[in-house]
């Protein structure tokens, strides 16, 4: 092999490490910077708070790194969250079963209808995902009086669900690295997984070559929305209601920390190891601005909008510099 051939090489092997582990590089350098700048930040408390406080976000984005390696977007999320948050306040009163199923029952409903449309017209997952995130919104709304009714929280088995504590983590953070494991599992060890990349790198090529696309497509989009439901029915466990004025934006967050972490927006690269760093950069980026002290929390948005930004740019480079290798 040529020494060209070699550097070509060696060019393509860095720009694959770049893209697949950048986020967990940015994160371990906040992490020193942080620790070295803030007495406070390199606490056990601080960690705890930065992991549980991500734990819901981290559900939801799992769900997202699916339907984005597939080609796919889904904006539902966030309504999806909030209304899975206030079926399992209200479906607490019936028991602890309930307070899951219902919930579940419903957002897994609304991902097969978006994933049916999607799969079955060729519409795009940008208008058929918005109209549900309009209207998840209005049935929720609908749900709790136009948001006047707060339904509370009665069953104790299922409040202990989000509030409960093991070795300084509440349950949630098991929950999402259960749920973690099991997502890289199915990304890089099963027929459904290589499916999914290989609908989001060429959807004809994986169609001729046998793979289920509609199936699949329809797949993802219940994952995701399941995932939405469980997440706002534990971050209602936790709270001990379903608050109405959650979810709003959750889904650009959702967007951001797989995009940070190195699933390309076109689709067909990324993993679920990337996505739990983007959406912990995020919350190492939020407990950096808290401790500063004199920073709005709408900074973090810019910081986040920025990191994201830079992100797509360097997807885009790293891409490009693939290609020529």
């Amino acid at each position: 092999m040529t020494s060209a051939s070699l550097a070509s090489l060696r060019r393509e092997q860095v720009s694959r490490v770049l893209q697949q582990h950048g986020a967990l590089m940015v994160l371990a350098l906040l992490v020193i910077v942080g620790s070295l700048a803030f007495d406070s930040f390199a606490t056990a408390g601080n960690a705890a708070s930065v992991v549980v406080s991500s734990s819901f976000l981290a559900i939801i984005a799992i769900g997202m790194t699916f339907v984005i390696i597939s080609g796919g977007i889904d904006l539902s999320v966030g309504s999806l969250f909030v209304l899975g948050g206030v079926l399992a306040a209200y479906g607490s009163q019936y028991g602890l079963l309930v307070a899951l199923a219902l919930p579940l029952g419903a957002c897994g409903i609304v991902g097969l209808l978006q994933g049916l449309v999607i799969a079955r017209t060729g519409m795009a997952p940008f208008i058929v995902t918005l109209a549900g995130l309009l209207g998840v919104r209005g049935l929720m709304l609908a749900i709790s009086d136009e948001g006047a009714t707060t339904y509370l929280v009665k069953n104790p088995a299922f409040a202990s669900l989000g509030q409960g504590e093991l070795l300084g983590l509440t349950y949630p953070v098991y929950i999402t690295a259960a749920l973690a494991l099991v997502a890289m599992v199915l990304l890089q060890r099963t027929g459904f997984g290589q499916n999914v990349y290989a609908i989001g790198g060429n959807e004809q090529a994986a169609a001729l070559m046998g793979a289920p696309v509609a199936r699949t497509k329809v797949t993802v989009y219940v994952m995701s929305a399941l995932l939405a439901g469980l997440a706002g029915a534990l971050n209602a466990a936790r709270l001990s209601s379903g608050v109405t004025i959650l979810g709003i934006g959750l889904e650009l967050d959702a967007i951001a920390a797989v995009v940070i972490g190195g699933t390309l927006l076109t689709g067909g690269a990324g993993g679920i190891t990337g996505t739990v760093a983007g959406v912990l950069l995020l919350g190492v980026i939020q407990s950096l601005i808290n401790q500063v002290g004199n920073l709005t929390s709408a900074f973090q948005q810019v910081v986040s909008g920025a990191f994201l930004a830079l992100v797509v740019v360097a997807q885009r480079l790293l891409s490009k510099a693939q290609r020529l290798s």
